[in-house]
Order: C-alpha cells, then structure tokens, then sequence
C-alpha cells in the first residue's frame, strides 16, 4: 500500500487526547512518529482510566503507530537533545499553554531558521489571543464555552456533555488537517508554515447551522434531546422491543416512510404536508408515528425502512457495535503485539486509500520509553552517547 506521508518525521510532545488523537491519524498514514514524554511520569493519560492491568486503555486508545522516547525535559543536556531531535523533523506537534515551547528551548523562529521547512501545530485550549489565551482548558470546558452544552439533553437533562471528549477528538482532527495542508504547500515551495487551532474554536466550528441561525436571524438554539432540531420525523423512535434512528431528510422520504407504516394518507394531511408543517406539529406527529412503529420490532422495522431507501439503524450499546455485521465487514478492529508479547486489540484508523483500509503501523508504546535507544540511534547517537544519557537520568 502506498504510505501517503511515508517519509515525514512527526516529533510528537502532546498530551491527553486532541493531540495524540492528531498524530496517531498521521501515523495511520506513514509517518514515523515519535512520542517524546517525560522521563520517569510520561504523558500523563498513562494514569488516566480505564485500565487493562496496569495498562491504560485511555492512552492506548489514541497512541497507536508510535514510538516512546523518554527523557527528563527540564534539564539542560535533555533540552538540548530534544532540540537536536526538532531540528531534523518534518513537523511538531504540541498543546502545551502559549509560550511554553519557547521556555522549552524549542522557540519556533530559531527552529525555522535552521530548518526552513519544519510545520509547527500548536493546539490550545482559547487559541493564541485574547484575554483566556493562557487559561488551561480541556475538553468539557470548551463544550460549554461554545454552545454545544446548551443544545445537547432534553428537559431538565440540559445543559448535558456529549457522551465522548467530542472537542478533543475534533480538534485532533482539524490538527491533522492543517499539518496535512501545510506539507502539501512545503511540497510546492520548500517552506514550512506554523498553524495553530484550539479546542474553542474547534467546538465552535462544529456548531455550524445553529450558530449561523443565531447570527443571521438572531434566534438561540435550545435543546431537543434525541431529535433533529429543524427536521421532523429525523430522531429515535421507538418500537415494539427496541428504539430505532429513522431520518427522513426529504419528502420524498416521508411519504416512502408513511408507505412502510402502512399510512401513505398520513403524508398528504394538511398538518404534515411539509417539512415546515411537520416541525411545526413534531409532537403530534411523533406520538402518530409511535403508534405505526410500535406494531413491529425493530430488526423488522429496519429491514423495511432501509428497503425503501429512508435512512435508518439501530442504536447499539458498545457490545453491540462490534457484533454488528456491518461493522464486522469493515474489520476496524486489529490485534497488535506489544513488545512484552501481549496483544492489544486497537481501532485502526477510519480511512481507505486505493480499495484498502489503512492498517496500524504498530501497537501503542505501552512501555514508556520503550524505544529510546532504537530512536537516537536513529539520530545518529552512539552506544556510549546512549548509555552516558542513562547514567545521567537525561533518559
């Protein structure tokens, strides 16, 4: 398979999700990333739950296709390693307060100047400006700076999180796309661009049509639990066992709906004529659909619904997920073999290039600083350089 990013070295000295999220995503596609975590603690997810063992499952889950280097950044000889180590990489991936790599030795316009093709992502909690620019922030506080809080749960249930670090994982996201856009220019003009987002505006970005209502029209979007909050019948309905996702994104869609449910006069009734019409009488509309659905189970409903082309599944628990053939079919899942010899099953990363779905390079670096001797190898250190870095707990 052709290794998209094959060739790229990605010095990685992030923490927690959006971060790591970013770099296992290159990773997917060939670069070789190196984690560089601190010596002795490491990227403090390490002790974040779930745990396998001793293992966490929260760092496993984002640090797939990497390699652990571990030294202690805070001394001189540690800082000067790390710098020699930036120097010679393609791209350097950090979300550490604004201003802190610089303290690290690792100031971006003395690095350019000795390696004018280098890309810097910098990702912060509030971004590079403004009066919370060095405001630690993390996943949950973004959620409720940018809105998302407030559309998210129903009722009394509102303001409520979204169930994952929904922030983190898009602002890895957005990272990885800009690091990507950014090797594409280096490869027309040699020259390397620092780009930078935060987990705020990346929450704010994806609140896209509500927030767009808000600034044409002035109107505040509120909560609607489980339903589309402009289109109706769009949500989770339920049936004879258990609850389904129907979306009917036309009328085109709702009348083929009506005609599954064995009601296509139910379409053409004046309240329901349009999708205007049907938003305006959605709880109406909702308690007649629920009394059609509740005639049959979902499996069969599903079955049904999909055949007249109308979008529809089932709202699975995570066991469920990964019994659902359709899910079977992709094999997302892969089991990787960490060097002590156990295997690991990871999510592979979610992209298909040419007809076949990207693998995982390697297992996470579960042993921290497992492959810091292999790495300055690498970079030209030898044995008694290495061991001279041990003796002085640099690594």
């Amino acid at each position: 398979m052709d290794q998209l990013l094959r060739g790229i070295k990605v010095l990685d000295l992030t923490r927690a999700l959006a971060g790591p999220l970013c770099t296992s995503l290159l990773s997917d596609f060939g670069a070789d990333v190196v984690k560089v975590e601190t010596r002795g603690s490491g990227d403090s997810s390490r002790q974040w739950p779930p745990f396998d063992g001793d293992q966490s499952l929260y760092f496993a889950a984002v640090n797939r296709g990497k390699r652990s280097l571990a030294l202690d950044m805070r001394s001189p000889r540690g800082r000067n390693l790390l710098r020699s180590l930036a120097v010679e990489a393609d791209v350097i991936v950090e979300n550490f307060r604004p201003g802190v790599l610089t303290d690290m030795g690792l100031d971006p316009d003395s690095l350019e100047k000795e390696n004018p093709g280098i890309v810097i992502m910098s990702i912060s909690g509030f971004g590079p400006v403004g009066p919370d620019r060095f405001a630690p922030g993390l996943d949950q506080v973004a959620q409720g700076m940018s809105g998302l809080m407030s559309v998210t749960g129903a009722g009394d249930q509102s303001p409520m999180r979204v169930g994952i670090p929904v922030i983190d994982t898009v602002s890895g996201i957005y990272a990885a796309l800009g690091i990507t856009a950014a090797l594409a220019s280096r490869g027309r003009d040699g020259r390397g661009h620092r780009v930078q987002t935060s987990l705020l505006e990346s929450a704010i970005s994806i609140m896209t049509f509500q927030a767009q209502d808000y600034l044409s029209t002035g109107r505040v979007a509120t909560p609607n639990g489980n339903t589309h909050p402009t289109i109706t019948p769009y949500g989770a309905f339920d049936t004879a066992d258990f609850p389904i996702n129907i979306a009917t994104g036309s009328d085109k869609h709702w009348i083929a709906l009506c005609a599954v449910l064995g009601d296509s006069d139910l379409a053409f009734r004046t309240e329901y004529a349009t999708g205007k019409d049907r938003l305006a009488h959605r709880d109406q509309l909702t308690k007649e659909l629920t009394e059609l659905l509740t005639a049959k189970g979902a499996a069969q409903w599903i079955t049904e619904i999909r055949g007249a082309g109308i979008p529809c599944g089932p709202i699975h628990t995570i066991d469920q997920v990964f019994s659902d053939p359709q899910v079977q079919a992709l094999q997302m899942v892969e089991q990787t073999q960490s060097p002590d010899g156990s295997s690991i099953p990871i999510l592979r990363g979610p992209f298909w290039v040419d007809g076949q779905a990207l693998p995982v390079k390697n297992a996470p670096p579960m042993t921290l600083g497992g492959d810091t001797e292999a790495i300055l190898a690498e970079f030209g250190l030898c044995p008694a350089e290495i061991d001279d870095l041990r003796q002085n707990a640099v690594i």
